[in-house]
């Protein structure tokens, strides 16, 4: 599909979309006129008074609460920070709540990319199951919990605390500072719940897989001012790859405390240790794709063990109806020690694999505290919701290889027990930034039927790159940088929401200096975005077709004078179409529908060719899931789903040198509801597909049919 093919369709089903309710209504269920919505204006004056006569409302940046069993979320705070509603956020949002990862029995959180349009998963560190993604054709490289920074590499992500997962597409760098442009995954832990809540599971399923949870909540005190909330996940599995398993245990204890009418904090710990075979899995390679999905080319020893612990606090206090202040931190460490036989390059003959031993400690540190100020206030008849913030980070990473050799491997006839020679020290170096952000964020309401949202931050960088052998710092930069949001939404009738937006991001690079030692510019992204919101059958679906264009420049190249060493003059394009539709057709009935069409190619570069594809990024991808549950009679409880995934062809790598096969996946599940018991039967990947992923250059078999059963009791 050609660009400007791609932008007639959209504009085409712009105007189908806008149209589709002849006669829409609110979300009370009555009709409203299809005229223009000044004829609006004095009957949601009166509404509009009585809001801005409440106290703010503010909550914290997680959920608290059990939800009614549908997928309809009507209001995120990862895009604002505070809990907008989507229709009034000029910027795709897509939000993947609880019941979502329970109906589809999500075990890694990654997973929860099957079902918002644009983005893919990449394949975790040696398998680890960490939150990476690619988003609008970019590798997020760190992404949020709860708000703060989480550089996921080498920090697994457990599902069992997680109440929803929020995909903002495009910049984010006005609230959160340096990021990638293609978007940012904010995974939102659960809170405690002021009535006592006691759960327990048992899943299991193919691969020898075990996995018990207990979730436990309620007060710990008669007047409910203090809270708790414990999860806790054991997991034990084999793998579908030769050679391979995974242990984990989770906790994760939480504590919120009313300290007075006004105030209150809450404390958040986790802690994981996971224990998994080290697996890369297969290089870009057109031969690895007539292996078996199971060939292992490693050895028995290919051992990793992550530690990953966060602690965090949130305390919030209203001054008054008006004005709030909060306060949070958090601090994240993660390490991970692991030895592997990992593939190097594959021989002439086309079957001899040449390999290397490597033994790495590493260690990953994010600390972060943010100070936020709230506030609704009044300019004559135009209101205003604004929030001023202020943030210091430390973003840290170091690490420890050592290397040894090892006997190639057969990849169609592996003989596995071959000895390594003697460890030698490779390299040691740590890298990391100290950042300052200001930022600030007006969201005004000019007329109930048009909004404008604005806001900037201010970033101060301090990064290092630095030799841990030598001593050699390679980089001591200092950066700075201000980071631009506008946007706008003009809703002519309720239920439709017309939007636009621009907005940039921009990440500092510390790896390497130029020729002449001087270091290079942040890499910088601006995006356009232009859509429509629409809310369908009296607010039981919502919808969202949006069309982009992201341009990413300062990207490093290759010197044309020295290999060795780069230049500041790539740029790198992505444009494209995206439609999401989630929520109820009918009581029972949860539906999740995605498309798009994305176009990310290299616009600017000395040594790669013009116009090559990004990596790991299909060119179409959609995917369809619902489950429907009998309402009444005596087949209550009773329910059903399925899903549809398709994937176009992807390139495994830059340069472009193989596709990676388009592929069509097939799940479904069988849930039945009694009471305060369920159990539920999910088929993954039912017809036994053969496809793989990519995490930008190793390719990774994906797992064939699958079956997990799961027993569930609530107390």
């Amino acid at each position: 599909m050609h660009y400007a093919r791609a932008r007639r369709m959209f504009m085409s089903a712009l105007v189908c979309f806008a149209a589709s309710e002849v006669a829409p209504k609110t979300a009370q269920g009555q009709e409203v006129p299809t005229q223009p919505a000044q004829q609006m204006q004095s009957a949601q004056s009166d509404q509009e008074e009585k809001s801005a006569q409440q106290p703010l409302r503010i909550e914290e940046t997680q959920v608290a609460g059990e939800r009614e069993h549908d997928y309809r979320v009507e209001e995120a705070t990862t895009a604002t920070k505070t809990d907008t509603p989507l229709r009034d956020i000029p910027q795709s949002i897509q939000v993947i709540d609880r019941q979502v990862i329970e109906d589809r029995q999500i075990l890694r959180l990654s997973e929860v990319a099957n079902n918002v349009s644009g983005v893919q998963y990449g394949y975790g560190y040696g398998g680890l199951p960490s939150a990476d993604y690619y988003i609008r054709g970019f590798s997020t490289y760190g992404n949020l919990r709860n708000g703060f920074l989480d550089f996921g590499f080498i920090s697994p992500r457990d599902v069992a605390n997680i109440e929803r997962v929020e995909f903002l597409k495009g910049p984010a760098s006005v609230l959160y500072g340096y990021m990638q442009p293609g978007g940012v995954v904010n995974t939102i832990t659960k809170l405690p719940l002021p009535d006592p809540y006691y759960s327990g599971s048992m899943t299991f399923g193919s691969f020898s897989l075990y996995r018990p949870t207990v979730d436990l909540s309620g007060p710990l005190t008669a007047d409910k001012s203090l809270l708790y909330r414990f999860n806790l996940a054991y997991e034990n599995a084999g793998s579908y790859r030769d050679l391979t398993d995974n242990e984990s245990i989770f906790v994760a204890p939480v504590l919120t405390w009313q300290i007075g009418p006004s105030t209150t904090i809450t404390t958040e710990l986790e802690y994981q240790n996971y224990q998994y075979t080290f697996d890369r899995t297969f290089l870009p390679d057109p031969q690895f794709l007539q292996l078996p999905v199971s060939r292992f080319l490693g050895e028995k020893r290919n051992d990793g063990t992550v530690n990953s612990g966060s602690a965090r606090y949130n305390l919030v206090h209203q001054f008054n109806e008006r004005w709030k202040f909060r306060q949070a931190f958090q601090a994240l460490i993660s390490n991970i020690d692991q030895i592997s036989a990992a593939p190097v390059s594959l021989q002439e003959d086309g079957r001899t694999l040449d390999r290397r031993v490597r033994k790495t400690d590493e260690t990953t540190e994010n600390f972060g505290l943010q100070n936020e100020l709230y506030g609704k206030f009044s300019t004559g008849p135009v209101q205003h919701s604004a929030l001023l913030g202020f943030e210091v980070a430390r973003s840290y990473f170091t690490y420890d290889f050592f290397g040894a050799t090892i006997a190639p491997i057969d990849i169609f006839n592996p003989v596995y027990g071959a000895v390594p020679g003697p460890l030698t020290p490779s390299f040691a170096e740590d890298y990391g930034t100290d950042s300052l952000g200001l930022y600030w964020q007006d969201q005004i309401d000019l007329r109930p039927d048009l909004h404008i949202l604005g806001g900037g931050r201010f970033d101060w960088a301090e990064s290092t790159y630095r030799d841990l052998v030598t001593g050699e710092k390679y980089a001591d930069v200092s950066d700075y940088a201000f980071s631009p949001r506008v946007g706008i939404v003009y809703q002519p009738i309720y239920p439709t929401s017309l939007y636009f937006s621009w907005s940039n991001s921009f990440t500092p690079q510390f790896f390497s200096l130029s020729q002449t030692g001087e270091p290079f510019k942040p890499e910088e992204g601006e995006q356009f975005e232009f859509g429509i919101k629409q809310e369908l059958l009296e607010n039981q679906l919502w919808a969202t077709l949006a069309f982009y264009r992201i341009t990413k420049t300062n990207v490093l190249v290759t010197d044309p004078e020295d290999p060795d060493f780069s230049i500041q003059t790539g740029e790198q394009r992505s444009e494209g179409i995206e439609f999401d539709m989630t929520g109820r057709v009918l009581p029972g009935w949860n539906v999740i529908v995605t498309y798009a069409y994305t176009d990310a190619r290299i616009t600017k570069d000395n040594e790669l060719p013009i116009g090559s594809r990004l990596a790991a990024v299909p060119e179409h991808n959609f995917s369809l899931w619902h489950t429907y549950e009998i309402q009444a009679g005596t087949l209550q409880g009773l329910g059903a789903g399925m899903g549809l995934y398709y994937a176009s062809e992807r390139e495994a790598t830059l340069p472009n040198s193989i596709d990676i096969p388009s592929y069509w996946r097939t799940d479904a599940s069988l849930f039945y509801n009694w009471n305060r018991w369920k159990v539920q039967l999910n088929l993954k990947n039912l017809f036994d597909k053969k496809y793989y992923d990519s995490q930008g250059f190793f390719m990774s078999p994906q797992a064939p049919l699958s079956v997990f059963g799961m027993i569930e009791v609530e107390f």
